[in-house]
């Protein structure tokens, strides 16, 4: 019985050890640390639980962020310029005239770009082009135009299988 009392003591007396204990006073946060004030988004109501924040997103800021997928029919014999205008079309963007754009409106256009996307604007545009270009942007009038850089040593060069002797089926070079 006297170790029941004494266990009894001994809980009471650690609670109330543990009540009186006083946490540290919090340390104060410095006005460099503080959280900056909120920014006022106007937004509207629709339906009953949506809000809408009356902002424009970054796709309306910068259109050649905008997605695009572009399927070019297989019966049609396109060029770069053909596809290069045609994902453009509705983009707000118009395509340059002259230089580079001619050399491109020459050049067939590879199976594997008849169908590009879902993938942004400004990335369909230099698949389409190619590495061998540079995507120049005016934004003021929405023009999109492309340059190359002088021809290296490497393009001026004749292709390898061109310049390679042909062999025939038992192996001889033939002209």
């Amino acid at each position: 019985m006297h170790a029941i009392r004494s266990y009894r003591s001994c809980l009471l007396l650690a609670a109330l050890v543990a009540g009186c204990a006083t946490p540290p006073p919090p340390s104060p946060v410095p006005d460099e640390v503080a959280a900056p004030a909120p920014k006022h988004v106007p937004v509207v109501r629709y339906g009953r639980y949506t809000l809408v924040e009356l902002t424009p997103t970054a796709v309306q800021q910068d259109l050649l962020l905008q997605v695009v997928d572009v399927s070019i029919p297989r019966t049609l014999h396109a060029s770069v310029g053909d596809a290069l205008r045609h994902v453009l079309r509705r983009s707000g963007y118009q395509l340059c005239s002259g230089g580079d754009i001619d050399v491109l409106g020459s050049l067939p256009l590879p199976a594997a770009h008849y169908h590009l996307g879902p993938l942004q604007l400004r990335d369909a545009l230099l698949t389409l082009a190619g590495p061998a270009r540079t995507l120049h942007i005016d934004h003021s009038t929405r023009r999109v135009c492309f340059s190359q850089p002088h021809a290296t040593p490497a393009e001026s060069a004749p292709a390898i299988a061109d310049s390679a002797p042909r062999q025939g089926a038992t192996g001889e070079p033939q002209p």
